[in-house]
């Protein structure tokens, strides 16, 4: 059947893999074998992409950056392909951008965006519509959860628990002034730590490990280890209950 597929002739492509419709994939690209690469779905040049991957309807991998003319990102580098490692799943309307690198096992959910110079490691949830701008850097085994945001120069530790709707920020000068310039910082999330839905978290802000930030709580400084903070803005409430730390979860 010809199903109106573009595969460049560079591409390697391994053993039973299931391509769609209307197909996309360019040069120089890796495809491991047993993968399922939906209709409409545009794998761009040098993308590698691990065994028994499974690639969603009408997503983007391995997408070029851009750059307005205001942006603050004035850099020409050469990004490298993107990664996509052994049994993750896509989902569709997913976009994935030239130097990012997703471990295995690793789920991004429908309609997610991750940009640029951004890793995720092994067993994490994207959950739907999450953006992770560029320069971040989000550990394994971390569940982030449906519209959260997580802004660049942000980095998720391991087993850290972001809930729906969650904004994370990196400019305190809200892009006036030029001496914004010297201090864009993103957000520290220490191992283990948690943030409830729709918590805002100010720019440069460290939440400790097995810290617990509450729902709708404004985060304005740095959070202590195993500390649980609420409101706006956020105050030390109380300690993170013994029976929640990681060390008592008997995980892998």
């Amino acid at each position: 059947m010809n199903k109106n597929q573009y595969i460049d002739q560079t591409a390697e492509i391994g053993e039973a893999v299931d391509i769609g419709h209307f197909v996309v994939i360019g040069k120089n690209t890796k495809i491991g074998s047993g993968c399922i690469i939906g209709s409409g779905v545009v794998i761009h040049d040098d993308t590698i992409i691990g065994e028994s991957v499974r690639i969603d309807d009408n997503s983007v991998i391995g997408k070029l950056p851009m750059r307005a003319k205001r942006s603050i990102f004035k850099e020409n580098k050469k990004w490298s392909g993107c990664t996509i490692g052994d049994e993750s799943i896509i989902g569709t309307h997913v976009v994935i951008y030239r130097g990012c690198s997703i471990g295995s096992n690793v789920l991004v959910a429908d309609g997610a965006a991750v940009r640029e110079d951004v890793e995720v490691g092994e067993y994490t949830i994207i959950g739907r519509g999450v953006t992770i701008e560029n320069l971040c850097r989000v550990g394994k085994k971390c569940k982030l959860e449906t519209g959260c945001y997580i802004t660049a120069y942000s980095v998720v530790e391991d087993y850290c628990f972001v809930s729906p709707m969650v904004t994370t920020t990196n400019d305190n000068y809200l892009g006036r002034t030029e001496e914004r310039f010297k201090h864009f910082k993103g957000v520290t999330l220490r191992l283990g730590g948690r943030i409830g839905a729709n918590a805002t978290i100010l720019p440069g802000v460290v939440i400790g490990r097995d810290a617990v930030v509450g729902a709708g709580s404004v985060v304005t400084r740095e959070v202590k280890d195993r500390v649980v903070v609420v409101g706006v803005p956020a105050k030390e409430f109380g300690s993170t209950p013994e029976e929640q730390l990681l060390e008592n979860q008997n995980w892998d």
